[in-house]
């Protein structure tokens, strides 16, 4: 397998020359949707924990 370094470097050239700076907005929006994301889970697992600890998979530290 031959790797083409020059040809690679100008494909990542070509893609960062159409690339542009997200707006203040759009940033926002994705930093609330990863937010709620990362919350959401959290709460899912928080929830998978006490309903085991409640049930007795995992057992209380003596």
């Amino acid at each position: 397998m031959k790797l083409n370094l020059k040809s690679k470097i100008q494909e990542h050239m070509r893609v960062l020359k159409i690339t542009k700076k997200p707006a203040k907005k759009e940033y926002s929006a994705a930093i609330k949707i990863t937010g709620l994301g990362i919350i959401l889970i959290g709460t899912i697992g928080l929830i998978i924990f006490m309903i085991a600890k409640i049930t007795g998979y995992i057992p209380s530290a003596a």
